[in-house]
């Protein structure tokens, strides 16, 4: 089979059989689902078409960043490994889902893998530097970790090479990703508890106490080592990522992930969590960013663990059963029931109650994901009382209304709902690419068309 083949919700079946023996129809009529895989294709083209080639830096090589809500390119037009990758990973599934236009995305992609190759990579000391200027130097100063290097962007530089050497056939960009998955276990992983240290200096030092104020574990810089684990393997199945795959996945499933179903978020070494949960309302509504609930990263990780364990080839009703409940505690303390869409995010101020929504603002990409995952739970489970592919297509209503801009192309930054102000917040940025919009709407056009079975 062909690496680039080998995503969740190809042959995540076999999973569904084991929970569900005699289902194997997702809900949905026929005539349904191929009028919304038709809407979801027209969307995920537009999308594209707005993002490239108009990103494309013709002058210094790989990416422009920052786009005003009208695409009118803005700032300094610094460079992030992150959304670097990211570029280089959406172009090259592109080629594969518009077939037509397969070479001009692939040389986009290849356009991007230049740039990580010449301005990014650490050409002494190995790995991928964490921020350049728009001609490739790098960030003397700067607000965030600009001096040292990232497990979070290391793997996006997995995740985005392995998706061009995949698409492409490109051995050198094969051998990058290789070699970034050497550098990260050997100046990055932890032997003794597991896992990854998310920073390193820029001699390639662990920081074993973590970084300002930062601890030197988290949940996001794990689930996307998992996620660049699980694309990389699909196309190299070497043993020892096999094995740091499998760590990961259980990692994230059976020690990050707490009951009732949510991520927690910070960690010690030893994966102790950094948790506000016995504080007063006051700690914990200041300590916000370190312990919380996100409810768009908990509906992404479900996804993630049961795309891992598609990969790895194991039994996935555990992942299954696990990843249902993340979705699950997701729908009922942090979805809108009016009007759709997730939360970003919450706090358990009472443990016997649901969490208080802190923050209920919709970021686009919590609701790209959210989108993705109800579908998926809707094939594996299309009876159960939260009916979820009712909820995917109120989710798309919900997207449709709220997030994609009609006038301009591309998505808002968050639902105009809770934020009207949002119509004038920018089109692109470093944390903001086609990646989790695109991805869900490809994935669920796949879906859609039933070329999982």
């Amino acid at each position: 089979m062909k690496p680039h083949l080998l995503r969740t919700i190809v042959l995540l079946s076999a999973a569904c059989v084991a929970c569900h023996p005699a289902r194997a129809q997702s809900a949905g009529t026929d005539a349904e689902r191929h009028a919304l895989a038709e809407e979801l294709r027209t969307s995920v083209q537009e999308l594209f078409e707005a993002w490239y080639p108009r990103v494309i830096d013709t002058e210094q090589g790989g990416y422009l960043s920052d786009f005003a809500y009208d695409w009118t390119p803005t700032g300094e037009q610094n460079k992030m490994i992150v959304t670097q990758a990211r570029h280089v990973w959406g172009t090259a599934k592109a080629a594969e889902f518009f077939p037509e236009k397969r070479e001009e995305y692939l040389d986009m992609a290849a356009h991007g893998v230049a740039f990580l190759r010449d301005a990014l990579w650490d050409h002494e000391i190995g790995g991928f530097h964490s921020y350049v200027t728009r001609d490739g130097e790098l960030l003397e100063t700067g607000g965030s970790f600009t001096q040292g290097k990232t497990a979070y962007g290391n793997s996006f530089a997995i995740y985005g090479l392995a998706a061009y050497a995949a698409a492409s056939g490109d051995q050198e960009a094969l051998e990058m990703a290789q070699e970034t998955f050497r550098w990260m276990d050997a100046h990055m992983h932890d032997p003794r508890h597991g896992g990854y240290f998310q920073f390193v200096d820029q001699a390639g030092n662990a920081l074993r106490d973590g970084w300002g104020n930062q601890p030197p574990k988290d949940q996001n810089s794990s689930i996307h080592i998992l996620e660049a684990f699980t694309e990389l393997y699909a196309l190299w199945p070497d043993p020892l990522l096999r094995d740091r795959l499998q760590e990961m996945l259980l990692l994230v499933r059976d020690t990050i992930t707490a009951e009732p179903g949510y991520l927690q978020l910070f960690f010690e070494a030893d994966w102790t969590p950094v948790s506000f949960r016995d504080s007063t309302e006051a700690v914990q509504r200041a300590n916000y960013g370190l312990d919380h609930v996100s409810y768009g990263h908990d509906i992404e990780t479900a996804y993630l663990m049961l795309e891992a364990t598609h990969a790895l080839g194991i039994d996935a009703a555990a992942t299954l059963r696990k990843g249902k409940k993340m979705v699950d505690h997701a729908l009922v303390s942090g979805w809108d029931v009016e009007n759709g869409g997730f939360y970003n995010g919450g706090i358990y101020f009472d443990p016997d109650e649901k969490p208080f929504i802190v923050n209920d603002g919709k970021e686009w990409w919590a609701q790209a994901e959210g989108l993705n995952v109800l579908l998926v739970m809707a094939h594996h489970f299309p009876d159960d009382e939260h009916r979820y592919f009712n909820l995917f297509k109120q989710q798309w209503d919900y997207i449709k209304e709220h997030l994609i801009d009609h006038e301009h192309g591309g998505w808002y930054l968050g639902g105009l709902d809770a934020q009207p102000n949002l119509k004038q917040a920018p089109k692109g940025s470093i944390w903001k690419s086609a990646y989790h919009d695109g991805r869900a709407l490809m994935n669920c056009v796949q879906q859609l068309e039933g070329k999982h079975e």
